[in-house]
């Protein structure tokens, strides 16, 4: 990588974002990480002034499985990068009458629905149990909701994001249950993205853009692939703005839980924890173990 300006910020989405207007000194850079390669090179660019990591979620080409994203490899990276702040911008149903389609959702809260998913950097000798009652930094969602708004889209700041397996979408049954529990959206991708954002102490949060009703409502089309891809291909523009403008009010320091967020968290102590899961560790714990970390 290029010596310059720190990358404070990522999106993790699709190729959209790193094709946008005014978007200088573009470059692609690979990491290798002890947990795989991410899901495709990141892109630098540097927009209104900020060094910007780019990194497309599925692939180019959409080739990747939700549950075959290498969200560790990916998350990952960016510590390495020096990011702070990830904005993950998806595709999602909506379990909501006035949730529409083309309107934008920034969630407060996550329901876990998905199986088998690594999602968690420790183990091996280390663990670690990171506070996750609120599984979004709040600052970074109340930048987020301002900056879809101010960007003109419908935006409804909160909501319940029902994270659910896939490939396949819900069936019927599942997504009325989904709705009985006050669940506001529906996705795959949010996890585990948000844990491992959280356990990087990286400040994590969605820009979520509503594309279908999921199946449950009898006025809609049930959903498909196709109907998905030509909904969030219209908003990729209000998403654009949205980011750019959220890239102008990120704190220049960072005093939200997210950024001391393994500071209670790891229970291990050291002299019991193996050396190479020490060194695998070392860009997430390094401050904690170099201060002592309260007999980690």
């Amino acid at each position: 990588m290029s010596a310059g300006k720190q990358v404070r910020v990522s999106v993790i989405g699709g190729s959209g974002f790193y094709r946008m207007e005014g978007l200088t000194d573009v470059e692609e850079i690979r990491i290798d990480t002890p947990f795989g390669s991410p899901s495709d090179a990141i892109v630098l660019g540097t927009l209104d002034g900020q060094r910007v990591a780019f990194l497309p979620r599925h692939g180019l080409g959409h080739r990747i499985l939700p549950s075959e994203v290498p969200a560790r490899a990916n998350i990952y990276a960016l510590k390495l990068l020096g990011v702070e702040f990830v904005i993950g911008v998806s595709a999602v149903g909506s379990l909501r009458e006035d949730i529409e389609p083309l309107h934008m959702v920034v969630p407060d809260q996550l329901i876990d629905r998905t199986r088998g998913r690594p999602s968690t950097f420790f183990g091996q000798g280390l663990v670690a149990h990171i506070a996750f009652a609120e599984p979004f930094c709040p600052a970074l969602r109340s930048v987020l909701a301002g900056s879809a708004s101010e960007a003109g889209a419908t935006v409804h700041n909160g909501g319940t994001y029902v994270v659910m397996e896939g490939p396949p979408f819900s069936t019927r049954a599942e997504s009325n249950l989904y709705r009985a529990w006050g669940a506001d959206v529906i996705g795959m991708t949010a996890l585990p993205e948000a844990k491992l954002a959280r356990e990087a102490e990286v400040c994590y949060a969605i820009l979520a853009s509503a594309t279908d009703y999921d199946c449950w409502h009898a006025g809609h089309a049930t959903v498909t692939a196709e109907m998905i891809v030509a909904n969030l291909r219209k908003n990729v523009e209000a998403s654009q703005r949205a980011v750019r403008l959220a890239l102008r009010r990120l704190p220049r320091v960072r005093q939200c839980p997210c950024a001391s967020a393994l500071k209670d968290a790891l229970v291990t102590p050291m002299e019991l924890v193996p050396p190479e899961t020490q060194e695998r560790l070392a860009p997430l714990i390094s401050r904690y173990v170099q201060a002592g970390a309260g007999e980690i």
